[in-house]
């Protein structure tokens, strides 16, 4: 009697714990058939999200081109259809790719985007559009995050290869990940003269065409630079099938005095010429820094046209004055790159440049909150031309719920 009431306890046992076990097991498997479906429609909402951002313009249309705070975010360009983004709303975007820079004179940081030395884009943070605002606008604030990366597809590596007599530029195109073959380059050539008459820095242009090889390569030859200690610019474009992509390089020869182009007013085009000390001291001594400013911007056939920028676009910018800056006016809202000659005596002096929309000089965009460590992510691209340049777009979004499965 007592053997059989033990049986009886130990299968009681045994019973109890094959449920609990069976419990378990089971509500595992629908914690994770419900995270399954969870990060399905995260999924989805990232997709349908992303599609949002690219083809609406936002509350105003033209709220990339004023200095209005927009009512509704979208990033399509308002004169097409279909992935065509707008150049200057992309401008406005809060960029993470640099240290936000400080500018004593005016009082207010700036949004950096800079491309390497003399490549600057610095967007005042009170025209600027900040994540928490894009993020209330598009009604996800709480339950979302998100980070928006807008990068180039064709990209161009150029590079100096010999510095005179003569000077050859080397130029690589690729896309995603291998070379383009007979793609067309067109060109634009800016030399800076320092010694000419006049206290402002002069310059000179050239504009031609290349085609690249089997490698995605091709060579340029200027036997005009007979002196490694002239400085210039150098921009091309890229452009086959459709696809255009955008390089640059500079060699200057005062790289701690310069001018700093910083936009000031996008309603008027103003933008703001700084004396390098006043954002970044390096010690003495300090030097009057003159400069001289062209407006370009690509035409249908790829060349780059100059556009006049009246009588401001020569100046003069000390350290230290209380109104040491200066100002020019774009003109046009066609997007172009300004370029700033500057000089500091006859043998120092360089060149500068700032996009006039994003696209000009294919900046990229980094928008939004940085994903790494959160729980789950849901990516999606999208290929779209921003101002006939091609970019990948790319949204990571992620749930601030924080869900996972618990064993």
């Amino acid at each position: 009697m007592a053997g059989s009431t033990i049986d009886h306890l130990i299968s009681v046992t045994v019973f109890l714990g094959a449920i609990l076990l069976f419990i378990s097991l089971f509500n595992q498997t629908l914690q994770t058939a419900i995270l399954y479906q969870r990060h399905r429609n995260l999924a989805t909402k990232c997709s349908d999200l992303l599609d949002n951002m690219l083809l609406s313009p936002g509350i105003p249309s033209d709220w990339g081109k004023s200095n209005c705070t927009p009512t509704g975010f979208g990033l399509q360009d308002p004169e097409f259809t279909q992935y065509r983004l707008s150049p200057f709303s992309l401008m406005r975007l809060q960029s993470l790719i640099g240290e936000p820079v400080y500018y004593p004179k005016t009082g207010l940081y700036y949004s950096n985007i800079t491309m390497g030395f003399g490549n600057f884009l610095l967007m005042p943070y009170t025209k600027a559009i900040n994540y928490s605002m894009a993020a209330r606008l598009l009604g996800i604030n709480g339950t979302y995050g998100f980070q928006l990366t807008i990068t180039p597809i064709i990209t161009l590596s150029i590079s100096e290869v010999q510095p005179e007599d003569p000077l050859k530029i080397a130029i690589n195109v690729t896309g995603s990940g291998f070379p383009l073959a007979n793609a067309a380059v067109s060109y634009y050539f800016l030399t800076v003269s320092l010694s000419g008459a006049g206290p402002y820095p002069a310059y000179t242009t050239t504009n031609g065409t290349v085609y690249t090889d089997d490698k995605g390569s091709v060579l340029l030859e200027f036997s005009e630079i007979d002196d490694d200690e002239i400085s210039y610019a150098f921009i091309a474009y890229a452009h086959i099938s459709g696809l255009v992509g955008v390089g640059y390089h500079q060699r200057v020869t005062s790289d701690k005095q310069y001018v700093i182009p910083f936009i000031d007013d996008l309603a008027t085009g103003r933008v703001l010429i700084a004396h390098s000390y006043d954002v970044h001291y390096f010690g003495p001594p300090e030097a009057e820094i003159s400069y001289n400013a062209t407006f370009v911007l690509m035409t249908e056939d790829f060349t780059l046209r100059e556009i006049p920028l009246g009588a401001d676009k020569i100046g003069k910018v000390n350290y230290g004055e209380k109104w040491s800056y200066k100002n020019v006016t774009i003109p046009t809202y066609n997007p172009g790159i300004l370029v700033i000659t500057y000089r500091k005596s006859a043998v120092e002096g360089g060149v500068v440049m700032m996009p006039w929309g994003i696209s000009a000089m294919a900046f990229p965009v980094v928008f939004g909150e940085d994903p790494f460590g959160k729980e789950w992510v849901a990516t999606d691209i999208r290929q779209v031309i921003v101002n006939n340049v091609a970019y990948q777009a790319k949204l990571a979004l992620w749930s601030l719920e924080g869900y996972q499965v618990i064993g």
